[in-house]
């Protein structure tokens, strides 16, 4: 077994506190992203999803932000895939932006809501060819006895599309995310991290953020 119980840092990089704070916590989720893009993050719109299934197990994934506005934030999947399954059956989710290197989190919490199909085509059509042939490839979540019969699968639609554009598969779209509380940690020295959360009170207002202890 590998000792875990010593590997450890001190957060230096930044801070948080009460002046920096907007009014409207996108405002500063997006100061954040561009910040994380602008220092080279691998990835710095991954989230980790994270749903529940009927029996209460929690499942937890990375995916993609591709799209957000004032009041929410959208991702695509499969729509046979465990999480589009679970939030058949809970719509309520969170996302998590992890940014490591900056010694931040973001946590978002809503429901999720599938988009429409012409939203789902626009962004489908937007995508790589490869990611597009991928996504009628996969039936994500599914058991495939070797990596082979995906490999095979993905040629075969390829072959199948080679002179046209590829259509959009019936089983993949988007879903929108509509939070109603947002939480921003930044790490600090000795573990006395800045946490500050907002909640939405109604539509477009916010309370003024609250600090938590961390």
């Amino acid at each position: 077994m590998i000792d875990v119980s010593s590997l450890r840092r001190s957060y230096t990089r930044s801070g948080l506190d009460e002046t920096q704070l907007p009014s409207d916590p996108m405002d500063l989720f997006e100061r954040w992203l561009q910040e994380a893009i602008d220092a080279g993050l691998y990835d710095p719109n991954g989230m980790v999803v994270s749903t529940v299934d009927e029996q209460g197990q929690p499942y937890s994934r990375m995916v993609l932000l591709k799209n957000y506005d004032k009041s929410s934030l959208v991702f695509y999947t499969n729509l046979g895939s465990r999480k589009a399954q679970h939030i058949k059956h809970n719509p309520k989710i969170c996302l998590l932006f992890p940014w490591y290197y900056l010694e931040r989190q973001v946590m978002f919490t809503g429901t999720a809501e599938k988009l429409s199909v012409a939203e789902d085509l626009k962004y489908f059509h937007s995508r790589p060819r490869g990611s597009q042939i991928g996504a009628w490839a996969s039936h994500q979540s599914q058991l495939i006895s070797a990596r082979g019969v995906l490999e095979s699968k993905f040629l075969e639609i390829k072959e199948r599309f080679k002179n046209g554009e590829i259509p959009l598969p019936s089983f993949w779209g988007g879903f929108k995310v509509t939070f109603d509380c947002v939480e921003f940690w930044q790490g600090r020295e000795n573990r006395l991290h800045d946490r500050f959360i907002y909640h939405l009170t109604s539509p477009g207002q916010w309370q003024a953020p609250q600090r938590l202890a961390p």
